[in-house]
Parts: structure tokens; sequence; C-alpha cells
């Protein structure tokens, strides 16, 4: 008698949750159901598009960013400075800011240190050659950067160097056809693809925004530090102070960089000669020698052996 009482109740009781959880079940919101959908779609998209980004940006830029705070420390406000000048002049390569790069070299710096005494500590058994070489490895390893970003200042500026001259004579035609100074600069920057017409655009872009053209110029100068990038600015700049012909500026500036151009062609000519020295004395005529002089040599041996 007291099973099926028992049993009864807790039916009882299970069909009474049943209803009470149903009538506080919320009627679900197609808004906020297709919301939710698309917040899933976004969240996978996102993830799909970190996966697809390259390594440098998926694995070594936070690695960076994590480590920056330590070379923050080692590095004074002037060093600072100093990097983000640099890193101006080469670009901002991989969009790196002063404390990326500084955490670059952290890192750097400890994957060498590691390397060093892993391959001599612990592989050679060598303990104390291992920690000597990993604090001159981690001190190899925090500069290496600074010699890469140098390099790249080197390449970015030569490129700016060979660009000027070909930027010039679009000016100048640009000009003498109708256009403004803005509206010719907007057309190197379309024609010229490389580090000047980036540089461009970016003064343009800042003018637009309502800074000065005279400064906007002017910050090409410290971005840059190429002196024929630096003269053609200044007479620009000079120019739009005195009230000169922009046109006639440009014209004489096209000028004498065709003369600069011309002249830099031929010292590079002049220096191949001394250039091509030292592979031929090194690596030719060793060989020349050993060709012509080998089998007299060879026969005077034998001969002299002989008697």
């Amino acid at each position: 008698m007291i099973v099926p009482i028992l049993v009864g109740a807790i039916l009882a009781a299970g069909i009474l949750m049943v209803f009470v959880g149903l009538a506080q079940s919320q009627p679900v919101d197609p808004v906020q159901a297709r919301l939710t959908q698309l917040g899933t779609m976004q969240a996978k998209n996102l993830e799909e598009l970190e996966l697809q980004a390259p390594f440098f940006e998926r694995t070594i830029r936070p690695l960076a960013r994590r480590m920056s705070g330590i070379g923050q420390r080692l590095t004074s406000t002037t060093q600072a400075g100093r990097t983000e000048k640099r890193l101006a002049m080469a670009g901002h390569p991989g969009n790196m800011r002063t404390s990326d790069f500084v955490g670059l070299k952290v890192v750097v710096a400890v994957v060498v240190a590691a390397v060093a005494f892993l391959v001599f500590g612990l592989l050679g058994d060598k303990i104390l050659m291992g920690l000597l070489l990993a604090i001159l490895g981690a001190g190899v390893g925090y500069m290496a950067p600074e010699f890469w970003l140098g390099r790249r200042i080197r390449a970015r500026q030569h490129a700016i160097l060979l660009a000027v001259p070909d930027a010039l004579d679009l000016l100048t035609i640009s000009v003498r056809a109708g256009l403004g100074f803005d509206g010719a600069l907007a057309k190197v920057t379309e024609k010229m693809p490389g580090p000047l017409s980036d540089e461009f655009r970016r003064s343009l872009a800042e003018i637009r925004v309502g800074k000065p053209r005279r400064e906007a110029l002017r910050d090409i100068v410290g971005r840059t530090e190429v002196p024929a990038l630096t003269n053609f600015i200044g007479a620009v700049i000079q120019a739009e102070q005195l009230g000169v012909a922009i046109s006639k500026v440009l014209q004489v500036q096209s000028e004498q960089l065709r003369i600069e151009r011309r002249q830099r062609a031929e010292e590079m000519a002049a220096k191949a000669p001394i250039k091509m020295l030292f592979p031929l004395v090194g690596c030719i005529f060793p060989s020349l020698f050993i060709v012509i002089l080998g089998p007299a040599i060879i026969l005077i041996m034998v001969n002299l052996s002989g008697r």
C-alpha cells in the first residue's frame, strides 16, 4: 500500500517540476538567437584570421610585448628616443614601435643565450664555459637587432636616393601640366610605389588633417636623412616662403639631381676596377699561376732530382 503511494507522489512531483520549468522558460528571441550565431561565427572567423597571420605576428610580437618591460628598464629616455627615430627612418618594419623593438631585443638575447648554454654547457659538459658563452651570446643577441635595423635604414635611404630624381621629374611635369603641388605629390604616390612615395603619402595625410605644409615636409627630412631629398625640401620650403614659382624651383632641382645622379654613376664606375682587384688577386691570379707555372715547376723538380 505504501509503495503505490510513494510511486504516485514521485510521479506527481516530476510532472509538477516539468510544468514549472515550462512555465518559467521564456520564448526564444529570434534577434537574440541571430546575434548569438553571428557572435559564434565572428569568433570562428577571428580564430581563422589569427591562424592565417604570419609567424612573427602570432608568436614573436606577443612575446616581445611581454618582454618589453624588462627592456624598457634597461633603456633610458634618450635611447628610447633614438630607437624611435631609427625605426621611423627604417619605415617601421613590421609596424614595430619602440616597446616592440626593445622586447624583440630581449627575446633574441634570451634565445641566443639559451642556445649557447645548451650547446656548450649541457651538451659539451662544460658548465662554466657555457655560462660565459651564454652571457656573451646575450650581449650579441641584444645588439643584433640594432645591426639589422641599421641595415634596413641604409637600404631604405638608398632606395629613396635612387627614386628622388625620377620623382622630381614627375613632379615637374605634373606642375607644368597645371596641377598644384599637393596634387603633383599625390600623382607621385600613385605612379611610383616605394619608400619615397610612402613618405609623401604620409605628409599629404598630415596636410589634410590641418598640419602646415612646411612642417609636414620638414618631418620627412627627419625620417629619411637623405641629402638629395633634404636639399629639395629645403628649396621648396624657401620658395614657398619667398613666393617664387614652384615650377621654376622644381625645374632647377630636377636638373641638379640628374647631374648628381650622373656623377654618382661615374664615381661607381671609377671604383669598379679597384673593387675588382681583390677577387682577381685572391681567386683568379692563384689559379692562373698554378695552371701556367705548375708544369714548369714539375719539370724543374724532375730535372733536379734526376741529377
